[in-house]
């Protein structure tokens, strides 16, 4: 892999960025896209242009407490590639967030744009928080409070926010709130996964899952997969975990084994995930479900036998010391970064079928880009539209890494990145970025 310098003017301890770290989740990025950009050899200029941020947004939130005090919290937003379009990316809210963070998952968001080919750059946003702690009166300061810092830098043709990890509906709401009343005017699309009475789009609140559904249905085809009665476990039971476990079951999967931050759990004879999902929606954790089975260490619960293993939870799960005791014949990464850089050779030397995060999880951001035409024409779509739709474009980008892999004989997340930075790299030749 060719080694490339750093831009002189960067301080990495200014800007967060861990220059000693492996799981650095910017550094796994740029390795990525240094691997890539080899294979492609791509021009120079562009390479070291893909490999940082376009631009990025800190800010200082200032935020009245219910008990009267006033607690400055920090926000980030990344626009790290807009050359095929707006940039499009969830906000976060998080305890442990950081810049690294944000940059990393913009630019996946930037390649999983491209790998499903819809019109938009990558984006991502951040707030250092615990939402466990706040009040709904707080949380709603707070998403105020930061749309006032970057709401003039977002826009339908600039850069439209979604939710993420601890971020809903309603604070879609409230920010799409906020940006009426700076702006003076109603803009729907600046903000997507909206509550169905603000523009909302149908087929949103799944959409992750199904498209990554969606994209094991199309692995099971091409490896031959029977998967009636095929064994999978999922790591996380959120949004993601959740929906993905329910309808890979509507295929006839059976999900064996689960967890969460709780613990985790298996069950040979199958766990009943649209139950499951209920009792986590009630009491938020799988924690108590009687059905869950017996309790199994958490990391181990990954290296159980399995046709489908779903990470669904946080990065870096699968790592150079677990990778080898992990055999599921499909690895479906719900999660983003879930797998480092050293464990991909061996999952591929071990006839492990990896769909790659921003393949496999990309059905949110297609659905999104769906709420923001609907958006834009004031004119909605019924369920089966939304749905023949995300299947159309989840099966062409399948399709797309699949070939991809065999014509240059790599792993699919290699093969993905080709697709994506190919189609990136393009678009700013053509605009005379390099």
């Amino acid at each position: 892999m060719a080694r490339h310098n750093y831009p002189e003017s960067v301080d990495f301890h200014a800007v967060g960025v861990s220059s000693d770290s492996d799981l650095n989740p910017f550094r796994i990025v740029q390795r990525q896209v240094d691997e890539a950009a080899e294979v492609l050899k791509l021009d120079p200029a562009i390479h070291e242009l893909l490999r940082w941020p376009l631009r990025e947004f800190h800010a200082s939130l200032p935020v009245r407490m219910d008990d009267g005090t006033t607690r400055v919290y920090q926000g980030f937003r990344v626009q790290y590639n807009d050359a095929r379009g707006p940039s499009k990316g969830g906000i976060r809210f998080h305890p442990d967030e950081t810049i690294d963070d944000v940059r990393a998952l913009a630019a996946w968001m930037t390649w999983k744009c491209a790998l499903v080919d819809i019109p938009l750059g990558g984006g991502k946003g951040g707030i250092i928080c615990d939402p466990r702690t706040m009040s709904q009166g707080e949380l709603e300061r707070l998403s105020r409070a930061y749309i006032r810092q970057i709401g003039h830098n977002i826009g339908l043709d600039r850069d439209v926010p979604a939710p993420d990890v601890n971020t809903n509906a309603q604070i879609m709401a409230w920010m799409v709130d906020e940006f009426a009343f700076m702006h003076g005017y109603n803009e729907f699309g600046v903000i997507t996964g909206k509550p169905l009475a603000l523009g909302g789009s149908l087929g949103r609140e799944d959409a992750t899952g199904r498209g990554l559904m969606l994209t094991v249905r199309e692995a099971a085809k091409k490896l031959n997969v029977d998967l009636k009665g095929a064994r999978m476990i999922v790591q996380g039971f959120g949004n993601v975990g959740s929906w993905a476990a329910i309808l890979l079951q509507e295929l006839g999967c059976k999900l064996v084994g689960v967890a969460d931050v709780s613990g985790a759990w298996s069950n040979p004879d199958g766990i009943d995930a649209l139950a499951l999902q209920a009792h986590v929606k009630e009491k938020g954790v799988i924690q108590g479900f009687a059905s869950a089975g017996k309790p199994v260490d958490k990391e181990a619960v990954l290296e159980l036998p399995c046709e489908i293993l779903v990470p669904a939870a946080l990065h870096n799960q699968i790592r150079k010391d677990n990778v080898a005791r992990i055999k599921p014949r499909i690895l479906a990464e719900g999660a983003n970064g879930p797998t480092t850089p050293d464990a991909d050779p061996v999952l591929y030397q071990n006839g492990v079928y990896v769909i790659p995060d921003f393949l496999c999880n990309a059905g949110g951001v297609t659905v999104s880009y769906f709420e923001m035409v609907q958006n834009a024409y004031n004119f909605y779509w019924d369920l089966p539209t939304v749905h023949d739709r995300l299947e159309q474009k989840m099966a062409a980008a399948f399709d797309s890494v699949h070939e991809m892999a065999q014509t240059y004989k790599v792993h699919n997340r290699l093969a993905a990145y080709l697709v994506a930075i190919h189609r990136v790299a393009e678009a700013m030749r053509l605009r005379g970025w390099a």
